[in-house]
């Protein structure tokens, strides 16, 4: 019996297309020499990449499990059906939807099935940690929908509630919606829900870059609370690129409708097959100790900067991300991430709260320990990068003594991601 083929020859995609196999290999030599620490990427298991290179790419499967608006659905179908049981078991939901192609896909289809062009939204000010579908002027939640932004307070920089609850009874909106993408510290779901009810509104929670978290039990879980919980797959849940969306069962057919037909055609039944591998992965006693290792390295990271003379943004974080206002030490984000980016450390540029920067320059920059902890490293190695980051920020790109500096640092940098490889060979 002849092997069956399960996916990916790279071997023939050399032969055929060198310039394509060159950029797919010189991205995971990136990958394999450099410090990570974009707080929304992470690396995905073999299993996961093996399951995005499937056969099942090439199936289109609009509709849903058994009611699809195609023939030979059978085995994709299976696919989704363990994917969206999974996904209900994990998070505790009622109802669970894997086809969003991205979190801003899943977004749109949380107001599609809740809100009319003009409805109040509200949601953090982009300013202060909020994300473009949470009420952007060049977004479609800004475009079509009236976003009314709630901040952080100025001096402790966390969610004034007080003025979330003064907002919601002024505006009367449709929908409320929690979460950020660069907000460091737990969120009081239940506060939020507490004013939702109070004014009648639907409660979103944006749980993108922090569900990974949730489904390692390494901080509590908005389900209970939130009306829909909208998501990314492919933050610290470790899986393919991709949305997805839970919900309680009163919901589910808004929801589904929203998703398909009305945002989305034929979903990509190779990334909806990877996204179950990722949940199956989620779910086990390893990944909720590598959640709990996430936010102490976060942890670990944000105190070693501070040692460096960076402010963390709140003081600190409870999650996997932090934000560091590099006031302090005179240099701008647009600064710090291209010196870091020098000495193969990759981190990005962020605005602070209240930052007197326009945002593409920045007083601040964002870094996360997803994929530095994913290769094994532990606290003691965050006290390494927070020296290595903070001998990378201060070094004047362009200048002889600078980029000296940051050609030691790099040196290091490669001798540490050695000893804990990306995708080991």
């Amino acid at each position: 019996m002849s092997t069956p083929f399960w996916g990916p020859d790279f071997d023939a995609l050399q032969s055929f297309d060198p310039e394509i196999s060159d950029v797919i290999l010189g991205e995971l030599e990136r990958l394999r020499g450099g410090l990570q620490l974009i707080a929304s990427e992470n690396l995905t298991s073999p299993a996961v990449l093996a399951a995005l290179g499937s056969t099942l790419s090439n199936k289109y499967a609009e509709g849903y499990p058994g009611r699809r608006y195609y023939g030979g659905c059978a085995e994709v179908d299976k696919a989704e059906n363990i994917g969206i049981e999974r996904a209900k078991e994990l998070f505790g939901a009622e109802h669970a939807n894997l086809q969003p192609h991205s979190g801003a896909s899943a977004n749109l289809a949380v107001y599609g099935a809740f809100l009319q062009p003009g409805d109040n939204v509200l949601a953090m000010s982009l300013p202060h940690g909020g994300h473009l579908t949470h009420g952007a002027k060049v977004n479609f939640s800004g475009k079509w929908f009236n976003p009314i932004p709630y901040s952080v307070r100025e001096d402790n920089e966390l969610i004034d509630y007080d003025q979330v609850r003064d907002l919601a009874k002024q505006h009367q909106p449709k929908m409320i919606i929690a979460g950020a993408t660069a907000y460091p510290r737990l969120i009081d779901f239940a506060a939020f829900r507490e004013i939702a009810d109070e004014v009648g509104a639907i409660l979103m929670v944006d749980a993108a870059h922090f569900i990974g978290l949730v489904a390692g039990k390494a901080i509590p879980s908005p389900v209970p609370y939130a009306d829909v919980v909208s998501f990314t797959t492919h933050k610290v849940l470790r899986g393919p690129r991709g949305g997805m969306i839970v919900c309680r069962e009163e919901h589910a057919k808004a929801i589904d409708k929203a998703v398909f037909p009305f945002s989305q055609g034929g979903p990509q039944m190779h990334s909806v097959a990877a996204k179950a591998v990722a949940l199956k992965e989620a779910a086990s006693a390893d990944y909720q100790a590598y959640a709990q290792q996430v936010v102490a390295n976060a942890g670990a990271l944000a105190k070693g900067l501070e040692a460096e003379g960076m402010r963390p943004v709140s003081g600190g974080t409870d999650t996997h991300l932090a934000l560091i206002d590099l006031r302090p030490v005179g240099v701008t984000g647009a600064e710090a991430e291209a010196r870091s980016d020098a000495a193969k450390i990759t981190l990005n540029k962020n605005a602070i709260p209240y930052d007197p920067q326009k945002p593409m320059i920045a007083s601040g920059i964002r870094i996360g320990s997803p994929c530095l902890t994913t290769q094994g490293m532990t606290e003691s190695e965050m006290a390494d990068v927070a020296k290595l980051i903070s001998r990378a920020v201060r070094a004047e790109l362009g200048t002889t003594d600078g980029d000296a500096e940051l050609a030691k640092v790099a040196e290091q940098v490669t001798e540490l991601v050695t000893r804990f490889p990306a995708y080991p060979r």
